[in-house]
């Protein structure tokens, strides 16, 4: 009869510890059953993750699925060495997206990868994970940690993330209905999100500042506020729906506002931004002055204090409902007509 530890020796010796992947498993199972719906009809450990979605209702169910990663945000993670958080962004910016069109998420998946599995990071980064999970009502049904001896650095890794979201077709929000006299509401974001982290942390390095240092004119640390979760508007946005008519949605994302959204805006019509008519976190203000950047060239990089945007002939409801949920929401301009070819999107200062 072979030895079962043995077995694993000459891996272990090219870098890849089996019993010590294993034993991660082990101590995250009950992060990750924290995180089941009533959907979830699988065992931690499967090949596959299985669920059975609720179509009770449904006219015509369609999947909507989304896939992302948190950028080199994770390089600040590193520097930090705070870990907790980037999971949380991980699955922020899948579920967000597929909310776009009206998804409710059911279910969603992780990988992790890393050179050397080492016990503490994986546990706090996979805590992120579940955590956003739970504020987005949605499984983590399953996942990969991968163990990659010289692929990476000693102490980094690198995330991405999977998501499935159901929406009903007579419900389904693609922007096609949007018209002019629209109103477009800014629904304020937590920070800088997950995007634009290569000038982000060019301008930190040059700054001078340290992790723990106040950050200028903000009430929390360097590190705090740099590596500020992205918001995940799940619940309020689909509690929106239910109480008002939303004809378009935007996850603003990279390539800020210029480039999100015409993504949900028929040929016809052009959105125009009213500058100034929303508040604008102190980290945005910094980031401009530290890379002399003026507002167009911010707006195009970075959410700017606007993390998702809902056009709607109901503003006053929409502003209402998401009040209720804690999110601060404001009118932040109207769809006009689009004359000829011109940009879609019009920021008037």
């Amino acid at each position: 009869m072979s030895d079962a530890k043995g077995r694993a020796d000459a891996y272990k010796a090219a870098g890849v510890d089996i019993e010590a992947g294993n034993a991660f498993i082990g101590r995250i199972k009950d992060m990750v059953k924290s995180t089941f719906t009533p959907g979830v009809v699988t065992e931690i450990g499967g090949f596959g993750g299985l669920f059975r979605p609720d179509l009770a209702g449904m006219a015509e169910p369609l999947l909507v699925s989304g896939t992302d990663g948190v950028g080199t945000k994770l390089k600040l993670a590193f520097q930090f060495d705070r870990h907790d958080t980037v999971g949380i962004d991980l699955v922020a910016m899948s579920v967000n997206d597929v909310l776009v069109q009206g998804a409710a998420p059911l279910f969603f998946l992780d990988y992790f990868a890393t050179g050397k599995l080492t016990q503490g990071v994986p546990e706090a980064v996979i805590s992120g994970v579940a955590e956003g999970c739970r504020q987005s009502a949605c499984a983590l049904l399953g996942g990969e940690t991968a163990e990659m001896p010289g692929f990476y650095p000693d102490g980094e890794y690198d995330l991405s993330g999977f998501c499935v979201g159901i929406v009903d077709r007579p419900k389904l929000v693609d922007g096609k209905s949007v018209r002019p006299g629209d109103a477009i509401v800014g629904l304020a974001s937590s920070g800088v999100h997950s995007n634009g982290y290569s000038l982000v942390r060019k301008l930190f390095d040059q700054s001078g500042l340290k992790p723990s240092d106040p950050f200028p004119g903000g009430t929390k640390s360097v590190a705090e506020t740099l590596l500020e979760p992205t918001r995940i508007y799940v619940k309020p946005v689909l509690d929106l729906l239910e109480h008002a008519e939303v004809r378009g949605m935007v996850h603003v994302t990279g390539g800020g506002f210029y480039d999100n959204i015409p993504r949900v805006l028929p040929d016809g019509v052009a959105a125009k931004i009213s500058f100034g008519s929303w508040e604008i976190l102190s980290v945005f203000r910094w980031l401009r002055e530290q890379g002399g950047l003026s507002w167009p060239e911010m707006l195009q990089i970075f959410n700017c204090s606007v993390g998702y945007i809902a056009i709607t002939p109901e503003p006053e409801k929409a502003i209402e409902v998401l009040a209720g949920h804690g999110v601060t929401a404001s009118v932040i301009g109207e769809i006009v007509e689009r004359e000829g070819r011109e940009e879609q999107v019009e920021i008037v200062f």
